[in-house]
């Protein structure tokens, strides 16, 4: 195999109470991705559709992400002669806060990995596509690549070290997401947090994160509505998106488990059961932008078990 056609999904980070550590994979939505092996040394994007970003490899998120995959596997494994070329069809906007930078670094490392014969393990993988969120944002997190590459649910218990768990979806559990049109930076969205939080509000948020892990182990879909309630960011994110109180209160009048930011931002998410309700939900945010003459873009999915495939 020289070749290898991927697709790479979005993802929502954060869910409210998991700040860094807590993502879910989307699984119609995302970019496409080719990775082919060459006979020239060194990792080189072709081709970007859909987006204006760098060629550069190393001012490119899955250059990045692949470099440092590569540098590892010679010093682990032997020196390769050959290298590889990347093209990728972005679907997900830049600034979204649907992982745009995540589905990229996870894709061209799991696309390597296949042409490698797949040396790493999916979960092997993140530490590497975590070094392409750094670029995007200055901060290596792992909360948008681990469910593109892992599926379902992921936790990241420890950075250091790297100690990430899989988490199943309960089989009805659906997202909306929204996108209003402006685009966010997660530097920008990170420069309004605070460095210290009060002992009651980290109660309450560590609380609601056990709330929500219990909730998706038990199934309890009532359980993971009230832990979606986020004490430390939201309050202080949510002053940079049109629109976000009305957003979040329609969400939960139309049957929402539970509403918040996503990721860093302007995306809005609401988590429901059974897919008339996601449907429902996605109709009243849209009548929300539509009144406020504000373009946006709207997505419905089930949770993605499988992370990154190929096509």
């Amino acid at each position: 195999m020289t070749q290898i056609k991927l697709f790479c999904p979005a993802t929502i980070a954060n869910l409210s109470c998991g700040f860094d550590v807590l993502g879910l994979c989307l699984d119609n939505a995302g970019d496409e991705m080719i990775v082919r092996k060459v006979d020239q040394k060194g990792v080189r994007i072709t081709k970007i559709v859909g987006a204006d970003l760098p060629l550069e490899t190393e001012k490119n998120v899955s250059g990045v992400a692949a470099l440092a995959m590569l540098e590892a596997y010679e010093s682990h494994f032997k020196v390769i002669d050959f290298g590889f070329e990347i093209e990728i069809y972005k679907h997900i906007k830049a600034g979204s806060g649907i992982g745009s930078s995540a589905a990229s670094s996870a894709g061209a490392v799991f696309g390597i990995n296949e042409l490698l014969g797949q040396p790493y393990s999916r979960k092997d993988l993140v530490q590497f596509a975590m070094q392409g969120e750094k670029l995007a944002s200055g901060n290596a997190h792992a909360d948008n690549v681990a469910p593109a590459l892992l599926g379902g649910f992921t936790l990241v218990r420890s950075y250091a070290p790297l100690d990430i768990i899989r988490i199943d979806s309960p089989e009805e559990l659906f997202a909306t997401v929204v996108h209003p049109q402006i685009e966010l930076k997660t530097s920008d969205a990170r420069s309004v947090l605070k460095q210290n939080v009060s002992l009651k509000s980290a109660i309450m948020q560590w609380g609601n994160v056990g709330g929500l892990i219990a909730g998706l182990y038990t199934k309890d879909y009532d359980l993971i509505g009230r832990s979606l309630h986020d004490e430390i960011v939201e309050p202080l994110r949510s002053v940079l998106i049109p629109g976000f109180d009305q957003i979040k209160q329609t969400a939960l009048e139309n049957g929402a488990l539970g509403s918040g930011i996503s990721g860093s931002g302007p995306s809005i998410f609401a988590l429901s059961r059974g897919k008339n309700t996601a449907d429902q939900i996605a109709k009243a945010m849209s009548e929300v932008y539509e009144n406020m003459n504000l373009p946006y873009e709207i997505h419905v999915s089930k949770i993605n078990p499988d992370g990154v495939r190929i096509l």
